[in-house]
């Protein structure tokens, strides 16, 4: 088993530089996630259990903490190729502003009509869905991203598609949710009176601007109550970091090709998928023993699942309908503040991150919106890229990564995960050039209600 876990790292590379196969983490973890639980009975979820809710095939890959290796069917390499591999790119500008000797790379994801790294579970998750038939998938979105790429995958394969949209990004984001029905998509600002979950939370929370666990229970209800559907997600799943670790298994390609070994890798985090992705190769090799690392997680300080949260089991969505995991968490009932990073307001974090982020494989930080958005800027100057707000987390680290190491004459290299283009947040773009951006950090008093309420496992 031992010569099994080193083979990814042998056949990565391919005549168009595109891995042939998924990374699974999970098999090279000694300690494995803990599994998902049944709300009802707390015992772990049956794969008959989850089938009910996802597709059959992606209930295999939740579960499978076995096999390293997880081949991507051909239809969805070729699909892939429309965009991968995507760019690998050293920030010469961003350096010589900085002044710093320090190297910085940057994989960007944003080079598809979704803007950011989603597509690459969003045609994943659409391809076995088709595969088994059926009619269409229901999701959340947060900022947009995961929306527009499912929106797109599923027009791919023919699929229907029906999104629920958190209710502050629906108002704040009307062209990203343009961009869904251009798709074919039904896109419904959540929580809605559409479903009793959404009823309810309305009822409790008057006038919310929502959050991914709201919309998370509205998805889920919908396609439970209709025959032909089931509900995908764009992150936290270990399918969802299945599918997305093409982008760390890129990056080492690349990086392997010219002899180049980071020190440091950056990703932002809010449910986990684009970190997760970009960390999986490098995290392989760093559970093996083979070489070490400094992962570092961004995430909002509005919203400070790792930094702040609690390590328990606790239901993925505010309604209280999906199974119960064992995470970095605010609690459900926990509402962000209406901040601009969308994609960056769950409550938790990946069970797979989560227990990595225990055993102190990896670190976390909190930044403050305000912050991020100054890097955001610079960037874009620097660089000619408009980083999407969310991505925007990880530049602020590593900014500040480069700072010190001009300040100390350290010469580290420092990885970053560009998650998508910013073209359509242009409303937060305006608010911070004009001044009216603020910060928000919740007070411990805030966050407890949310402790209070997990469950008791």
């Amino acid at each position: 088993m031992a010569e099994e876990k080193k083979i990814p790292y042998k056949i990565y590379l391919t005549e168009d530089e595109m891995p042939r196969d998924w990374y699974n983490v999970r098999a090279d973890m000694v300690k494995k996630p803990a599994p998902l639980l049944n709300p009802a009975t707390h015992q772990p979820m049956t794969a008959e259990e989850l089938a009910g809710v996802f597709c059959e095939e992606l209930v295999q890959q939740e579960l499978d903490n076995e096999h390293p290796l997880i081949p991507i069917p051909e239809e969805i390499r070729n699909f892939y190729k429309m965009y991968r591999p995507s760019p690998l790119v050293r920030a010469y500008c961003l350096e010589e502003k900085l002044q710093t000797p320090a190297k910085i790379y940057y994989k960007f994801e944003g080079n598809n009509t979704s803007g950011s790294h989603k597509l690459n579970s969003a045609i994943a998750q659409a391809y076995y869905a088709k595969k088994q038939g059926l009619k269409g998938v229901t999701t959340e979105t947060g900022a947009g991203q995961w929306g527009t790429a499912l929106s797109m995958a599923c027009a791919y394969f023919g699929l229907d598609c029906k999104v629920y949209m958190v209710k502050v990004s629906y108002e704040q984001k009307p062209f990203r949710r343009e961009v869904m029905r251009t798709y074919g998509a039904s896109v419904t600002p959540s929580p809605s009176m559409t479903t009793e979950v959404g009823k309810k939370i309305l009822a409790e929370h008057p006038g919310t601007t929502g959050s991914l666990g709201c919309a998370i229970s509205e998805a889920v209800e919908d396609a439970v109550s209709h025959e032909g559907y089931r509900y995908v997600l764009g992150s936290v799943l270990n399918q969802v970091l299945l599918h997305q670790s093409i982008i760390g298994l890129e990056t080492k390609i690349a990086l392997d090709k010219y002899g180049i070994k980071p020190d440091m890798i950056i990703g932002c985090a809010g449910g986990g998928s684009n970190l997760g992705g970009l960390i999986s190769p490098f995290m392989g090799e760093k559970l093996r023993g083979e070489a070490d690392y400094d992962i570092v997680a961004v995430e909002p300080a509005s919203c400070p699942s790792l930094t702040r949260g609690r390590y328990a089991y606790d239901f993925c969505d505010t309604g209280m309908v999906c199974p119960l995991a064992k995470m970095y968490t605010l609690g459900s009932g926990f509402i962000p503040s209406a901040n601009h990073a969308g994609g960056l307001r769950y409550h938790g974090m990946s069970p797979v991150l989560s227990e990595l982020y225990d055993q102190g494989l990896m670190r976390a930080i909190s930044v403050e919106q305000t912050s991020v958005f100054e890097a955001a800027t610079e960037f874009a100057r620097c660089e000619g890229i408009l980083p999407a707000p969310e991505s925007s987390h990880a530049i602020r680290a590593a900014i500040d990564e480069a700072i010190r190491c001009k300040e100390t004459g350290e010469e580290k290299t420092i990885v970053f995960g560009l998650t998508g283009t910013g073209y359509f947040d242009m409303v937060a773009y305006e608010k911070f050039n004009n001044g009216e951006m603020t910060d928000y950090i919740p007070t411990d008093a805030d966050l407890q209600p949310g402790f209070d309420s997990l469950p008791k496992i």
